[in-house]
């Protein structure tokens, strides 16, 4: 599905699904309260955030992966495999599994590192420490209570911050913003703050800003005529950004978050961008969903995580991946 428009301001639909957003608060706040986190035996990274639908969480978490393995650190990474069909916990084999099996996150995950899926967290998270791993970064496992971490941090799209501000389906929250900053050890700012983000966590944690920018060679985009498309979380962030590469968009197309691209509609596609004189482009998420027989007359843009303070996040780094001082979320023993 994609994230209704109403979500982004409040109005009168909003207040009239109130009473069932508060049902869906609590229901989060007893699994949060009867669940008893478990220690792996690594130090466990989360990142997660508070709304539904895409915030930039994986190529963050692919940043991070990154920098520990530069840092001399075993990683892993870790997810629940969202879109796929095996409950794990498996190690992911891109050239074995595909989206239908792990999902899509699980296969980019594991282009940086060594990377599981797991329905149970806490199975996942065992299985990477038996193989190695000395550090695990779990890709969106804000609201699962049932692991210790040693640092969460919580993605936050800064064109879109919390949009109304409640809790679903009165809004996008997975849950209410106080109880989420409360078991977080600082917010990632992606992109333009536009919506205050900042001002409003200022005080409350640690604010990191970063940017999605193009990996590799952006100029090849220059001045060409692109069709585009894209099945993730703010499809509109993926043209804006080729649009920013100074590529000249003949068509947009948005699909839902995790879309399972059929032969026939990307055929359309790929013939409507032929006589338009226009190359077919999309994300990476993407490309990993395209059916295989196609996916060579599509160009999937690469991203990475572009940080603005790097310095600021590798101290905040060093102590969670050490024996020092624990994290908020594995002293209150809930996240």
């Amino acid at each position: 599905m994609r994230a209704p428009e109403f979500w982004r301001e409040d109005g009168l639909l909003p207040l009239i699904l109130s009473p069932l957003s508060a049902g869906y608060d609590l229901a989060g706040r007893l699994r949060g309260a009867l669940a008893r986190p478990v220690e792996s035996g690594a130090a466990v990274i989360c990142v997660g955030n508070l709304v539904a639908g895409g915030a930039g969480k994986t190529p963050v978490a692919i940043s991070l992966l990154n920098l520990l393995t530069a840092h001399g650190k075993i990683a892993h990474g870790l997810t629940r495999g969202y879109g796929g069909r095996l409950k794990g916990p498996a190690r992911v084999d891109p050239a074995r599994h595909g989206p239908d099996q792990v999902g899509d996150e699980a296969l980019l995950l594991a282009r940086a590192a060594p990377a599981w899926i797991a329905r149970d967290r806490v199975a996942g998270a065992r299985a990477a420490v038996a193989a190695g791993a000395e550090a695990i970064v779990m890709d969106d496992g804000h609201q699962n209570p049932h692991l210790t971490r040693r640092l969460s941090l919580l993605v936050v799209d800064g064109a879109y911050g919390f949009g109304n501000a409640r809790v679903m389906p009165a809004g996008p929250l997975r849950e209410s913003i106080a109880r989420g900053l409360a078991r977080a050890d600082a917010a990632v700012i992606l992109g333009h703050d536009t919506w205050g983000v900042e001002d409003r966590l200022k005080g409350r944690l640690k604010i990191l800003r970063a940017d999605i920018v193009p990996r590799g060679d952006a100029a090849k985009l220059e001045g060409r005529r692109v069709a585009a498309f894209a099945g993730i979380g703010r499809p509109e962030k993926f043209f804006a950004t080729l649009e920013a590469m100074g590529a000249v968009l003949t068509e947009r197309q948005a699909f839902a978050d995790h879309h399972r691209y059929r032969h026939d509609e990307l055929a359309k596609l790929i013939a409507g961008a032929a006589s338009a004189d226009a190359m077919v482009v999309t994300t990476e998420k993407d490309e990993v969903r395209l059916p295989p027989e196609l996916r060579a007359k599509v160009v999937a843009v690469p991203v990475e995580v572009a940080w603005r303070n790097q310095a600021d996040l590798v101290s905040l780094l060093a102590p969670a991946l050490g024996p020092g001082r624990p994290g908020r979320a594995e002293r209150s023993g809930a996240s």
